[in-house]
């Protein structure tokens, strides 16, 4: 994709606005660091919100996106405690979203060929155009908006925000604050 506005000093968004305001309050307030995390929390909700209408535009519930996704994940095909495992939930939560699939077209749930006491759950064509679906309007605003950087820019940018992220998820959690 093509950058739409090459971003320069004169160019302003939200956040710089947000900085300034932010700044007299806080003098010691690091504008660089307020900046880069404001706009990684506007950047997040922005995606939620994308995320939240194309679940609307497809007529899903976020619980039957997630089923779908992690059926999907595993390549279309999956026993309903594999599913889950992979959503952290109880067999019989389980069981109710795969009825509601079920009866939507979304899934099918049939015996293995190997085993009869085993249950397969498969994504169906509708299941599967339904869940891709949903997934390509987040993928292209994704493209979207890191299209403004280059190839480079954007492997460098993921790895930045893999240190952060290796920082975020040290044992521990956050260290206590004293001022």
């Amino acid at each position: 994709m093509e950058p739409t506005e090459p971003t320069g000093p004169t160019q302003r968004d939200w956040t710089d606005e947000h900085v300034d305001r932010w700044q007299p309050v806080l003098p010691d307030l690091d504008p660089v660091v307020e900046g880069a995390v404001t706009r990684m929390k506007k950047l997040s909700v922005h995606l939620r919100r994308v995320r939240e209408q194309s679940l609307v535009d497809f007529d899903l519930e976020r619980h039957e996106f997630d089923t779908l996704h992690k059926l999907a994940g595993r390549g279309g095909s999956a026993a309903p405690s594999e599913l889950a495992q992979d959503l952290d939930l109880a067999p019989a939560s389980v069981t109710g979203r795969l009825d509601a699939l079920e009866r939507r077209g979304l899934v099918r749930r049939t015996q293995s060929t190997t085993d009869r006491r085993r249950v397969v759950v498969e994504l169906t064509d509708t299941g599967r155009q339904t869940w891709r679906g949903a997934m390509d309007v987040l993928g292209h605003e994704e493209y979207r908006l890191l299209g403004v950087l280059d190839e480079g820019e954007r492997a460098r940018l993921n790895d930045m925000l893999r240190r952060i992220m290796l920082v975020a998820e040290e044992p521990g959690g956050p260290k206590p604050w004293h001022g």
